[in-house]
């Protein structure tokens, strides 16, 4: 595996090794790398940014995100293109991000994962992988993944929670209200893991960043400051008020599901005289295919569960979206 790695220029200037980088720079790094050093197979790279909140792409920032706090507090607000649920990130926990060449996403995840699981296993930490692509240690979270795809190649990226500021992580993402955030930070502590509690009396995040990196990697590509430059290209996509805000029209039916093991789902079906126009789905599930092209199955057919589930006759939806059938597909769609 390839660490990739930026150049002395902007180590250089760097506080404490950590480049003064927005996260939105990583993700497109991510891009990057997947799409230009394709003839390298296996990519890694980690991060450290300042207060931010990083929302999924199929989700509603105002559904997720306290943007009023967020901005009170110079705390950023980013969306990524991978699927999943909202999470906080700061200068106390780390960003993994991994890119490899294949077209099994769920190979890749189910890879990427045991080979975390097994380097904080060499650390003498207990860690385990869950069925929501998780990674736990004594049952709780210290680490959450997400992923997405282009042709040829996929892009996982997740958080290692060495460390974090408590008090933002709950304030950034939930509604704003002193009784909720006091027994909320007690909640949230009590269902994750910092993995400073258990390696910190002989490992610090400077230390763990140096140890991870050896671990999964075996050599090291240096980005020219060129290439940097083209980065900072693609990040300027993240910072549109398009991308980040979404566009949120009105629809006839709204339909809110949870299925247990895949996500959360908001549909959004917009109705004319009985036949569907559009379908849009919000939610922290993980898409495994092209979402968009396959809701456009959808469109100008009639709005009853006949017609819906012969669109699906020949389609395998867990190929779309992880871990859902055409069945439970249809029922967000309708009522039996």
């Amino acid at each position: 595996m390839i660490h990739i790695a930026l150049p002395d220029t902007l180590l250089k200037t760097a506080k404490e090794g950590v480049p003064n980088k927005r996260l939105s720079f990583y993700l497109a790094m991510e891009e990057y790398v997947a799409r230009e050093l394709k003839h390298f197979d296996e990519c890694f790279f980690l991060w450290q940014v300042n207060p931010t909140v990083i929302f999924g792409r199929n989700q509603l920032i105002q559904n997720e995100v306290n943007v009023d706090y967020c901005k009170a507090n110079a705390i950023d607000m980013i969306r990524r293109k991978s699927g999943g649920g909202c999470v906080y990130a700061d200068m106390n926990n780390i960003m993994f991000s991994y890119i490899n060449t294949g077209w099994n996403v769920s190979l890749t995840f189910e890879s990427y994962i045991t080979k975390v699981v097994t380097m904080l296993r060499s650390l003498g930490v207990e860690a385990i992988a869950s069925s929501r692509n998780d990674i736990l240690i004594d049952g709780r979270k210290v680490s959450g993944n997400a992923f997405y795809h282009i042709p040829g190649r996929n892009v996982v990226h997740g958080t290692m929670l060495y460390d974090t500021d408590m008090k933002n992580m709950v304030s950034a993402i939930t509604p704003s209200n002193a009784k909720l955030i006091s027994k909320g930070v007690k909640s949230v502590r009590q269902h994750i893991s910092l993995l400073k509690d258990y390696i910190g009396e002989k490992m610090n995040i400077t230390q763990f960043k140096d140890y991870t990196c050896k671990f999964m990697c075996d050599s090291e590509y240096i980005l020219s400051e060129k290439e940097v430059r083209d980065i900072e290209e693609i990040q300027k996509e993240y910072h549109s008020d398009a991308y980040i805000f979404g566009n949120n029209p009105n629809y006839s039916i709204q339909r809110k599901r949870r299925l247990e093991g895949v996500g959360e789902f908001d549909v959004r079906i917009e109705i004319k005289n009985d036949i569907v126009k559009h379908i849009n789905i919000l939610g922290d599930f993980f898409l495994v295919g092209d979402l968009n092209a396959f809701l456009e199955k959808f469109k100008n057919i009639a709005y009853n569960k006949t017609s819906l589930e012969t669109v699906l006759s020949d389609t395998d939806v867990s190929q779309v979206i992880m871990g859902i059938d055409a069945e439970k597909f249809v029922d967000l769609l309708i009522d039996n």
